[in-house]
């Protein structure tokens, strides 16, 4: 027989009378994690694992705080951590499409950053004044007067023997001319023309007579200009050299104990001479340069690209990448545009996440990962490899005849926290070998939080460091009371937290908005209260319209009477954010014939694989309950009416059997009660999902018509645990207007709905499923015969 449950079991009550405190501001103490001691201690062993592949994936259900709390957890590790060092691409001057990795302790990427900043200025007030001092320039003066002089030597002997043969030579914007004198005035080619045949011919013969000599005497102009080019670049050298010398010695001196950067230094000391002479000693009018020109033309070449800069006192850096592109993983290369061309260096590399967190951890979320192109294969080859490698898979067309880079590779190690849901990653589990292999610590978040004294002070701390971040008032005790309360009808259970405290701080946030609404100085109960009715109402016009539309009969629901083959049953409704109960009326009808039951609702496509099963399970049942002496012959169909879209779950079965046996027995069924249970081939009733939306649903309906104390629900006695009512229900039951009785089987049921005794019930069933196998085998017999 059903048992009435009795008020005080319809919700579960936290008393925090135990605790010493008025309101959240007199209480004190960090926040931890809140229960999760199998994710807790996945995460503390896959953080502080060094091994190769040890990388994490975190999995549970949004809302849980998972990322917080992870990020929580590898920080506090992270601070007592030794820092990595900080990385810096520098120019290499012989290959400058390969840029060098430079790497340096904490904090000294900045130092040796600023360093060469200052190196720069010093070359700026050295250059170019080396070049103007008198000693160089005496220097220079004697190299272009020895020049000077071979030149002029030559050019004298020629113009001897021209003056001997009346041949001027002369000098036009450096060429060399030869032409013709007569009585001592040197001719034009118009004058030259009106010269007799025979002078013109004579003088012709001298003039290319001379001209070998000439190119005789130049012989060895190429060599001498060769010479004298040798010679100032070696003063040039030279002058650089000395010059530059000291201000390299003050850097040496200061980095003697980092070879990197020493070998870079040596590196830079045999390319100053060119890098100066490029940039003070064009041939270009100087005035022209300016010197901001000149300083970002050394900044370009000399200046390290501090890519990642670490605080020595702040431990490894965590680094979350809410957007895990190729490019924001990897990093990229930018272009710039010089007279129409895309142009690149080594100035213009941008850090990706893993430069950031390399040498520390890097939190991902996983389904964004995976919707990134390339962006899961790179990371795994990265993981693999220990490397990070800039290369960009994508082909940018407007980049298609630019020189672009290839730095160096940098060595990685980084601890990859990878944050998603189960689904992901049983499919990556399941789908890549590869993901087992550089992800071996699963971290499972639990759904619920068991309730116990240790976790609920954990939850009130997190509520009261969620308000205080927030900027809320105090909480008062009896509004946390309130509140855990909500969170274990989140949870569906008077001993089980919802894990998803998410839903608890939007509360949170609501009664601290209406606190502010009522002018009142802390969070009390009833603003906890009224921000839950709030909430409701704004979800629940859907809810309202078919408690609407049922009291209007538009929807057929009956909460009195007696009807055959007819029950209510109870659903639960999920659209968006709104979870809401409705009863529905579940109908089935009985006839001759052999078919066996028909679920109008798989026929119709409309039934799922759940609720199918169900109603296959009804077979089961009748067949062990009515088919040991006689065969089953009947056609039967049940369905959901004005159902109108997919129907599952096998909530449905108790009501769906009750539907059956009435249709066969026609014993009608009381129709002010509402049953939902799931049930096995043996008549256990059995648990099922959103079992207070289905009670509060067939309650408003009832109450909308009138509440008459005859009215009621019958769930499945394991569901007790799992009541948490509102009050506008447990009222009702206290004052008996409404009765809520649980089942252990099938039997208990049928006696409260059918109003018989269970064995009375069956032997009838039994005598109508007889019959009907009889009148079968009456009308096979004339067939037989013939």
């Amino acid at each position: 027989m059903t048992q009435l449950v009795s008020s005080d079991q319809l919700r579960a009550r936290v008393d925090l009378s135990y605790l010493n405190f008025t309101t959240t501001a007199d209480l004190e103490g960090a926040s931890g994690f809140l229960g999760q001691p199998r994710a807790k201690e996945a995460l503390e062993f896959g953080i502080n694992m060094q091994a190769t592949g040890y990388n994490l994936y975190v999995m549970g259900e949004t809302g849980t705080g998972r990322q917080s709390l992870v990020s929580s957890y590898v920080r506090e590790v992270a601070n007592r951590r030794t820092p990595p060092n900080d990385l810096c691409y520098i120019n290499n001057f012989e290959r400058t499409r390969d840029p060098f990795v430079l790497q340096l302790p904490a904090g000294k990427g900045k130092v040796f950053k600023e360093d060469m900043e200052a190196f720069v200025d010093e070359l700026l007030s050295t250059f170019p004044d080396a070049f103007e001092n008198p000693s160089y320039q005496r220097r220079r003066a004697s190299i272009d007067r020895e020049f000077n002089q071979k030149y002029d030597q030559a050019i004298m002997m020629v113009d001897r023997q021209a003056s001997q043969q009346e041949v001027a030579l002369m000098s036009d914007q450096g060429s060399i001319i030869l032409a013709p004198i007569v009585e001592g005035k040197v001719l034009d080619e118009t004058e030259f023309a009106q010269l007799p045949e025979g002078a013109r011919t004579e003088f012709q013969r001298r003039i290319q007579d001379l001209e070998e000599v000439l190119n005789e005497a130049l012989l060895e102009l190429p060599q001498w200009r060769r010479e004298t080019s040798e010679k100032q670049r070696s003063l040039d050298e030279e002058t650089i050299n000395q010059a530059v010398k000291p201000l390299l010695r003050e850097l040496e001196h200061k980095y003697d104990g980092d070879l990197s950067v020493l070998r870079y230094l040596r590196q830079l000391k045999k390319q100053m001479p060119r890098i100066i002479g490029d940039i003070f000693l064009e041939d270009l009018p100087l005035e022209r340069v300016t010197d901001i020109d000149r300083k970002h033309l050394l900044n370009g070449q000399l200046l390290p690209n501090l890519m990642v800069q670490n605080d020595p006192a702040t431990g490894v850096p965590v680094v979350y990448e809410l957007l895990p592109t190729y490019q924001n993983l990897f990093g990229r290369i930018e272009y710039a545009t010089q007279q129409g061309m895309s142009i690149t260096n080594f100035q213009l590399i941008q850090p990706g996440s893993l430069h950031k967190a390399n040498g520390g951890y890097l939190i991902l979320d996983a389904e964004k990962l995976l919707m990134e192109p390339f962006a899961w294969d790179a990371l795994k080859l990265a993981l693999k490899t220990r490397q990070i490698k800039m290369e960009s898979p994508f082909v940018d067309p407007s980049l298609m005849h630019a020189v672009t880079l290839s730095p160096e590779v940098v060595p990685l190690q980084v601890k990859i926290i990878l944050i998603g849901s189960r689904d992901i990653y049983y499919q990556l589990l399941a789908l890549d070998p590869e993901f087992n292999e550089l992800f071996r610590i699963l971290v499972d978040f639990d759904s619920y939080i068991p309730r116990d004294n240790q976790s609920v002070e954990q939850l009130i701390l997190r509520i009261k460091h969620y308000a205080e971040e927030k900027g809320y008032q105090p909480i008062h005790r009896d509004a946390v009371a309130r509140l855990i309360e909500f969170s274990l009808r989140q949870g569906e259970h008077q001993q089980r937290i919802s894990a998803q405290i998410i839903h608890l701080f939007k509360m949170v946030a609501e009664a601290d908005y209406l606190r502010q609404e009522m002018g009142d100085e802390i969070i009390e109960a009833q603003h906890v209260d009224r921000a839950l009715q709030a909430a409701e109402y704004r979800s629940g016009r859907i809810s309202d319209q078919m408690i609407l539309e049922i009291a209007e009969g538009t929807i057929k629901i009956a909460t009195h009477g007696e009807r055959v083959g007819c029950v209510n049953g109870l659903t639960v409704m999920e659209i968006g954010e709104s979870i809401f109960g409705s009863p529905a009326r579940i109908t089935a009808t009985a006839s001759l014939g052999s078919q066996g039951i028909m679920d109008i609702e798989r026929e119709a496509e409309l039934g799922q694989a759940v609720h199918s099963k169900g109603v296959m399970i009804l077979n089961g049942y009748l067949a062990q309950q009515y088919g040991r002496e006689f065969p089953l012959t009947l056609n039967a169909h049940i369905a959901m009416e004005q159902s109108y879209g997919h129907v599952d779950g096998d909530s449905a079965t108790c009501a769906e059997l009750v539907a059956l046996i009435s249709a066969v027995s026609r014993l009608p069924v009381k129709q002010s009660l509402a049953v939902t249970g799931s049930m096995n081939q043996h008549g256990e009733v059995q648990a099922v999902g959103g079992i207070n939306e289905k009670i509060e649903g067939f309650f408003k309906v009832c109450a909308s018509r009138g509440l008459t104390g005859e009215q009621g629900v019958i769930i499945p006695a394991d569901n007790i645990r799992h009541l948490m009512l509102n009050d506008e229900v447990i009222q009702a039951v206290e004052k008996g207007q409404f009765n809520i009785y649980s089942a252990e089987g099938i039997d208990d049921v049928l006696s409260r709905l059918l109003a018989l005794e269970p064995a009375k019930i069956h032997d009838q069933t039994k005598v109508a499923l007889r019959e009907m196998y009889d009148a079968m085998n009456d009308d096979e017999e004339p067939g037989d015969k013939k």
